[in-house]
């Protein structure tokens, strides 16, 4: 059994090196028209830049997982602005994405908490479609849309959770096809649970990516063993094995909030039952210290008897 690990968008040991670098709408705004050009493609060109530096990070680190930062490009999705950010770039999204299908690693999106499709606002489902767009648009010009994937949560409840469900397969039929078939939905901390959330991958037909600490801040009725086969399920046909996520929680008062580091202790438990089912993996970490949680966790669990370090980020279950 094969685990490999990623993190999320920004390699901290590196140096000056995010690729979220931004232009508020404020400051925007104060610019002359060809200063506001000349701004945008600075700061994507920026980002763009750093984005590869990340990938080459990441190669010298053997770690084969990783999120592509949302805030690539600035203002991409203002109603005011929504410029071509793919033509000016066209060689260096490919340079990307290039790299990214030579080297066979597995990248993703993950749009923010306001990417959904469950508000009875029409206005708010226009705009989750708009930032679908936007996030499929990238993968486009990088070329790799046919082996990505771009995950969001299902979103709130609005009080009637059996009502706001319904509404978000409507809502979700708005979404592009193409976009559709990169898509994948994860459970939440507060909402929608593990089983509420794998339910909803099956009626829909994307792959449901698992968050362990948000099961266990907003745990489900059926046990987790239950759920597992029917979760690998939802990747039949896909690329690369089922993916999920994991962080630890900072502390007790704070447990949904994510900590610095990955507590090999607190995914123990989880980490035996999927050795159990002998399952290849991708884990995606979410923890402050990125990067270095990687390395850390990858090291520890390196120290736990039956577990083999095969590269420096991948393990070997026996």
């Amino acid at each position: 059994m094969k685990i490999r690990f990623g993190y999320v968008s920004h390699a901290v040991s590196l140096w000056d090196a995010s690729p979220a670098k931004t232009v508020t709408f404020t400051r925007y705004q104060q610019l002359g028209a060809e200063e506001r050009k000349d701004k945008l493609l600075f700061v994507t060109k920026e980002n763009l830049k750093h984005t590869l530096r990340m990938l080459y990070y990441n190669l010298g680190h053997e770690i084969e997982l990783y999120r592509l930062s949302s805030s690539i490009v600035p203002l991409a999705t203002h109603p005011d602005i929504l410029w071509d950010f793919v033509t000016p770039f066209r060689q260096e999204w490919l340079e990307i994405g290039g790299l990214v299908k030579k080297k066979r690693l597995r990248v993703s999106f993950h749009p923010n908490q306001f990417t959904l499709f469950t508000s009875p606002q029409k206005k708010i489902t226009k705009n989750a479609v708009v930032d679908m767009e936007y996030h499929y648009k990238m993968l486009k010009a990088m070329g790799i849309e046919a082996s990505s994937l771009i995950n969001i949560h299902i979103g709130g409840a609005y009080g009637d959770k059996e009502k706001t469900i319904k509404r978000f397969y409507e809502n979700l039929k708005t979404l592009p096809l193409d976009i559709k078939k990169v898509m994948t939905l994860e459970n939440d901390d507060k909402t929608y649970n593990a089983e509420e959330t794998l339910a909803a991958c099956e009626r829909v037909g994307v792959p449901f990516v698992f968050d362990y600490h948000h099961h266990m801040a907003n745990p489900c009725a059926a046990p987790l063993e239950d759920l597992l086969p029917r979760m690998f399920g939802t990747w039949a046909g896909r690329t690369f094995p089922p993916k999920v996520h994991i962080s630890s929680p900072k502390n007790e008062k704070e447990f949904r909030s994510h900590a610095d580091f990955v507590s090999v202790e607190f995914m123990m438990p989880f980490l035996k039952l999927l050795q159990e089912y002998g399952q290849d993996i991708d884990f995606m970490i979410e923890a402050k210290a990125k990067d270095q949680a990687l390395l850390k966790l990858v090291d520890d669990l390196s120290k736990v008897r039956g577990i083999k370090r095969i590269s420096g980020g991948a393990l070997e279950l026996k």
